[in-house]
């Protein structure tokens, strides 16, 4: 259930109704919001505690949550939800968010390049795996801690905002500590050890849709890292795997307005991993855009084809930076702000 508190109740009022909800055995989130407060439960809520609490001093109503995902729901928050990934605010109402960058950290030199470019042509946030999963134990798996230096030399040079992938939970802390966002890749979107584990860091979290996962799967994911306490999150969607072969994944374009229905979190899209290849990823990159992306992650390197890790998704900077003046002329044209890109 949700508990609406009464413009202007008190702090005695709300602990009150904090203090009623936990005697039924329930545990009560406060959840601030713009004009007044709100107290969402987790846990199986009885009648008798919804009548209970509805008449308590300072509450205006008590509304039952139908969603299984309940800190992820509009129905729990209506308001969208602005992430801040180091100075650059992700969501509605901010100007559309481009991050871009290798798959994988390769070498300084290959990093700095990028980092370089993509900030030229309009990036705020640079993307690099310093440690990466892959379908085969012998294919390169990332420089690990060193790729970690690597990309904190890239933002003291660049001023761009770090995102990047953790695998483990063991190595959560290590990550924390130069990225400005982690990333959860689509294969841990359900390794839930892991997503109670960047829960209960402050920084925020890039959560991928699993390749097989529902919409629903998705959010419940993310709902995970909500209970623990990080409300920064926000959704990736990348694409689900489909009888298809002539693309790496089927990108759901579909997902992106649902999912900015569904829940106040914000939303981007990556149509790199999306289509598997460089040449559908700039005509995907606008659709996302043009059905309500708060933002693109976008693989670029500087030669593609010499890449140690999805070159064929890739693009080289003269591409990426096409694509940044069409994405952004669609979302102007949607009524998003985009920024100016940065001065050489």
């Amino acid at each position: 259930m949700l508990v609406v508190m009464k413009r202007g109740a008190s702090q005695r009022e709300i602990d009150a109704v904090v203090a009623r909800i936990a005697e039924f055995g329930i545990t009560p989130i406060p959840l601030p919001g713009a004009e007044r407060m709100a107290i969402g439960t987790f846990g199986s809520t009885s009648r008798a505690a919804a009548e209970a609490v509805e008449s308590l001093p300072g509450v205006a109503e008590v509304v039952p949550v139908s969603r299984p995902f309940k800190l992820a729901s509009r129905e729990v928050i209506p308001e969208d939800t602005v992430v801040r990934v180091g100075p650059v605010p992700v969501g509605a109402g901010a100007p559309l968010a481009i991050m871009a960058g290798p798959c994988s950290v390769e070498s300084r030199e290959q990093t700095l390049a990028t980092a370089r470019a993509v900030r030229a042509a309009g990036a705020t946030i640079l993307r690099g795996g310093a440690f990466k999963p892959r379908s085969s134990p012998y294919n390169f798996r990332g420089l690990g801690v060193a790729g970690l230096d690597i990309l904190e030399e890239a933002r003291a040079e660049t001023g761009l905002a770090i995102v990047t992938e953790v695998l483990t939970t063991g190595d959560v802390d290590a990550v924390a500590r130069v990225a400005d966002c982690l990333q959860i890749g689509a294969r841990n979107m359900q390794n839930f050890a892991l997503l109670d584990a960047v829960g209960d860091q402050p920084k925020p979290v890039l959560l991928k849709r699993g390749m097989s996962a529902t919409v629903e799967e998705f959010l419940l994911s993310a709902e995970y890292v909500l209970a623990r306490g990080n409300r920064n999150v926000i959704l990736c969607e990348r694409g689900i795997r489909t009888f298809e072969k002539y693309t790496r994944n089927t990108f759901d374009v579909n997902a992106i307005p649902l999912l900015k229905r569904l829940t106040h979190l914000p939303v981007v899209g990556d149509p790199s991993h999306g289509t598997g290849k460089w040449y559908l990823v700039a005509p995907v990159a606008l659709a996302a855009v043009a059905a309500g992306a708060d933002g693109l992650i976008i693989e670029v390197h500087p030669s593609p084809d010499h890449a140690l890790s999805d070159g064929f998704q890739s693009l080289t900077f003269d591409n990426f930076a096409a694509l940044v003046g069409r994405a952004s002329a669609v979302a102007r044209a949607v009524g998003r702000a985009v920024r100016d890109a940065a001065p050489a």
